[in-house]
């Protein structure tokens, strides 16, 4: 069984192209909205938090960890994959290098929540494809709330955040947190004419090329915190029909 989790219901973009390209998969999602955002969670903080939520998806059957969160993946991963040597885990990274080799003006921005930009994974990213290209890192504060609380208006904060960017010349914009991708219809109107990389596809193809056979499929959710009426959020988001169940659990550290 594949096991994903994310802060919130972010991960679940990656889940959806995990089911696109094999609708057979066995997915258990952990959202953990009662810890959401883990953008504005310290690093320290995140790593155990990281580390609890592995422990409770291996103890449900997961034997393959998918980290769906450049900010979880930046504070963890490295630490969950020394801590759990025999299990498989694949995490995010921002895309910078398909950007750097799409950009034609040397302008990329990367779009994710400002946790992401405090670990060395980004710094690692940015030294090993990004010569010669100018990064401009932008913290979107907000917009994981706009998926996980919905406002009225999401196209008005995308835009105020997007607007430096483009005045800056960037002619492409990286997806580095996988809430965004439910953005990206008013990322487009924004920034018509502007590249979108969205690495969720490639990461769902390593996850399944990562993951052990199973004879079960489906997508099971379960979310720290309320869950009421995520179904329907959910659907909206994803057109996955699931059901929610709300679960608790304590830290367990090595």
């Amino acid at each position: 069984m594949i096991g994903v989790f994310d802060s919130g219901l972010g991960g679940l973009s990656v889940v959806r192209e995990v089911v696109r390209l094999d609708p057979t998969a066995h997915i258990l999602y952990l959202g953990d909205r009662a810890w959401a955002p883990y953008g504005e969670r310290s690093l320290d903080e995140l790593r155990i938090r990281c580390e609890s939520i592995t422990r409770h998806l291996l103890d449900h059957g997961a034997d393959t960890v998918a980290i769906a969160c450049n900010t979880a993946s930046a504070a963890a991963l490295t630490h969950l994959r020394r801590v759990h040597p025999d299990v498989l885990f694949v995490g995010m990274e921002p895309a910078v290098k398909p950007a750097a080799q799409l950009t034609r003006s040397g302008v990329v921005g990367v779009l994710a929540t400002p946790a992401t930009f405090q670990g060395e994974l980004f710094a690692s990213v940015v030294d090993r494809f990004a010569d010669g290209i100018e990064v401009l890192p932008t913290p979107c504060p907000g917009w994981v709330r706009l998926i996980e609380e919905p406002s009225d208006d999401p196209a008005a904060t995308v835009a105020e955040t997007l607007a430096p960017l483009l005045e800056r010349g960037a002619d492409v914009l990286v997806l580095a947190c996988t809430h965004f991708p439910f953005l990206r219809s008013q990322i487009a109107a924004a920034a018509p004419g502007v590249h979108i990389v969205d690495p969720g596809e490639a990461v769902a193809r390593q996850i399944l090329r990562t993951a052990a056979p199973d004879a079960r499929s489906g997508v099971r959710v379960q979310v720290t915190g309320p869950g009421t009426g995520l179904e329907s959020r959910i659907g909206d988001l994803t057109g996955l029909a699931v059901s929610v169940e709300s679960v608790t659990f304590e830290h367990r550290v090595t």
